[in-house]
């Protein structure tokens, strides 16, 4: 008789698993010497899909994405421009194919994302809102 109740409540708990994480508070952080103090949606969308080479303040980006691991990655591109990581990747593939431009630099982790924003001044990426420390700066929540 448990065992029924045990898979029923396991498969509960799985379908609830992506909702729990699609609330996720990500937000967009960058190099508190970029010269940047905020970013409009447009120009976060234009900087992670390749299309911008420059901050607003002239310094050259350098988009940093998590890896496809973090639920962090899915989440951010999700809500940014309403697509999942296969459509992301997709993308990409035609673009660099194309000779057009290079992917966001893959961190390895959160804390090698933080540490690559805090020592690179034109570069940009996103985080759970939790992780955010002083040594970036925040300047977007999608």
């Amino acid at each position: 008789m448990r065992h029924p109740f045990r898979l029923l409540l396991i498969a509960f708990l799985l379908i609830l698993q992506p909702i729990a994480e699609s609330r996720a508070d990500v937000v967009v952080i960058a190099n508190p010497r970029s010269g940047i103090d905020r970013l409009s949606r447009d120009e976060v969308i234009n900087i992670f899909l390749g299309r911008f080479r420059q901050l607003p303040s002239g310094l050259s980006v350098q988009p940093v994405d998590l890896p496809a691991t973090q639920p962090e990655k899915a989440i951010f591109y999700l809500r940014l421009v309403n697509k999942d990581l296969s459509e992301i990747n997709a993308y990409w593939s035609r673009l660099v194919f194309s000779g057009r431009t290079s992917p966001p630099v893959q961190a390895k982790s959160t804390d090698d994302l933080l540490d690559f924003i805090a020592k690179t001044p034109g570069a940009i990426g996103y985080v759970e809102r939790s992780k955010v420390d002083s040594r970036v700066k925040l300047v977007f929540e999608p």
